[in-house]
């Protein structure tokens, strides 16, 4: 039974969208990185509580087939804040996330040099 159930998650990681924008942070690489750890031995592995690992499945599949996405329509693409939800992806990619710390950073380096009593470690001030 325990062969059965990896070969399900296995599928569902197959099936599981990767979302390139967020590389090593997306749903889908954690999905498969938490199956691999639950299932060490692949089929041979013993499962403890079978009813908890056959309901996880289940809300995964739910959640990889948009059955409440279908089951309840937004009836606008927006968010509270009035974000799309492209606009939300585009903020929350890796490349925007890195550019956004360094920018702050900058801000945080900006204000010790302007507070500190110390000359600044960069190099001498002209």
């Amino acid at each position: 039974m325990s062969a059965t159930r990896y070969r399900r998650f296995l599928k569902l990681c197959e099936e599981w969208p990767r979302d390139d924008s967020k590389k090593g942070r997306d749903l889908g690489t954690f999905l498969r990185q938490r199956v691999a750890q639950a299932f060490r031995e692949g089929e041979n592995t013993q499962i403890s509580d079978p009813e908890k690992c056959d309901q996880m499945y289940e809300s995964l599949a739910r959640i990889n087939s948009n059955t409440y996405r279908e089951k309840f329509p937004r009836a606008k693409d927006t968010s509270f804040t009035g974000v799309t939800a492209e606009e939300c992806r585009v903020l929350l990619s890796t490349g925007n996330m890195q550019q956004m710390d360094e920018q702050r950073k900058g801000l945080w380096k900006s204000l010790v040099q302007r507070f500190s009593s110390k000359p600044a470690e960069d190099g001498p001030e002209k």
